[in-house]
């Protein structure tokens, strides 16, 4: 029987066969990819596993159909390749995963990457879906920072920031300014215009004037769109990388998002981008960024930003009952009412968290407390 130096020799020679087969060097990422509920069928979603698999990358397709080079794990339909795709990440039997859709809980988002037409030049959007915050300004400050991890990770060493002109855009550079001033290390883009600054136009979009273009993720959702589309008329998406990672502070899955309109160029760019996340400790790149905005104030900038944004009279308190299991979701509800509404539900004893499906904000709750909570959400007005 092999010993453990034995083992380990032979996995180095195993390693440096792939590397030079490859060009690829180094453990190879396990990526899964999700494939069905594409738009463009499954053979799409399976050229892209099959194109990235060639780039040193161990590719997992969840889904129906097998291909040489991808290791197929056979599903029968896209609700149970979900369910396979999470229990594999839970098992860490994969590095990261890439899907059409997943539910983030709030304060995670992800950030898109894009090629720009102007100049061919790449660019990260933080952020393209989930919420960082249900308050939408606090979300663009993190945004920024969960921008800056992700181009770090992925060998960007000094990022640099730009905030797209969208509401918000002036109170947001003014915390982030703050934040640099305390001593976050954050480099600032100057626009292409005239007039200069880091608030970006739609000429600096189309130039990728900052490496990374900071905006709410609803806004950051239709950029990605377009710019991956534009030359298709939309339907298919062509270029780039998709939507991106889910970062958030504390949140250690690698969770890919692309849409279902994404074209295997795009899909097969999603696994590679997931496999440079994973060489780039992203994770690691996230824990020592967060220490370092938090040593600079992050959160009292936030409390701060919320103090002044509240109106004089003082807010209720309201304290979660007991924690439950909860798997059943109501969606329709506005992000901006998804806190109040939660805490709607708590008064009446109803245990519920606020959550990011796949088409919006939503509210889980027990099985058991689904119809209930429906009842005193439509009683309070916030669903029809």
């Amino acid at each position: 029987m092999p010993s453990s130096v034995e083992k380990m020799i032979a996995a180095t020679f195993m390693e440096m066969a792939q590397g030079l087969e490859s060009g690829s060097y180094g453990k190879r990422p396990k990526i899964a990819l999700t494939g069905m509920g594409s738009e463009h069928g499954e053979e799409n979603a399976m050229e892209a596993a099959v194109a990235a698999a060639k780039d040193g990358i161990d590719v997992y397709y969840i889904g129906t159909l097998e291909a040489e080079g991808v290791t197929t794990i056979k599903v029968a339909d896209d609700e149970e390749g979900h369910k396979k795709m999470e229990e594999m990440l839970a098992n860490k039997e994969i590095d990261g995963a890439v899907t059409m859709h997943f539910p983030f809980p709030i304060g995670v988002s992800t950030v898109g990457r894009v090629v720009t037409p102007a100049k061919g030049k790449e660019m990260f959007i933080a952020n393209t879906t989930g919420t960082s915050s249900a308050d939408r300004i606090e979300g663009m400050i993190k945004n920024a920072v969960y921008g800056v991890i992700t181009a770090k990770a992925c060998g960007i060493k000094n990022p640099t920031i730009g905030i797209l002109n969208v509401d918000g855009a002036r109170q947001t550079e003014k915390a982030l300014k703050e934040l640099q001033e305390k001593g976050y290390d954050i480099a600032f883009a100057e626009s292409g215009r005239a007039d200069g600054g880091c608030v970006m136009r739609g000429n600096d979009v189309l130039q990728a004037s900052p490496d990374v273009l900071v905006t709410d993720s609803l806004t950051g959702n239709i950029l990605v769109k377009m710019l991956s589309s534009f030359n298709t008329g939309g339907s298919f998406e062509a270029t780039g990388y998709g939507y991106g990672p889910g970062i958030g502070e504390g949140y250690d899955q690698l969770v890919m998002i692309v849409s279902r309109a994404s074209g295997a160029p795009v899909i097969a760019n999603a696994i590679r981008y997931a496999a440079q996340l994973v060489r780039g400790k992203v994770f690691e790149v996230s824990a020592k960024e967060f220490a370092a905005a938090k040593k600079a104030g992050l959160k009292d900038i936030l409390e701060a930003r919320k103090a002044a944004a509240k109106p004089a009279a003082a807010e209720e308190e309201v304290t979660a009952p007991p924690a439950e299991i909860v798997t059943a979701a109501i969606a329709g509800i506005e992000v901006m009412d998804l806190e109040d509404a939660v805490k709607v539900l708590w008064k009446q004893n109803i245990y519920a968290e606020s959550g990011m499906g796949c088409t919006g904000p939503i509210i889980r709750v027990s099985d058991a407390n689904l119809e209930k909570a429906e009842e005193e959400l439509k009683k309070a007005g916030y669903i029809g």
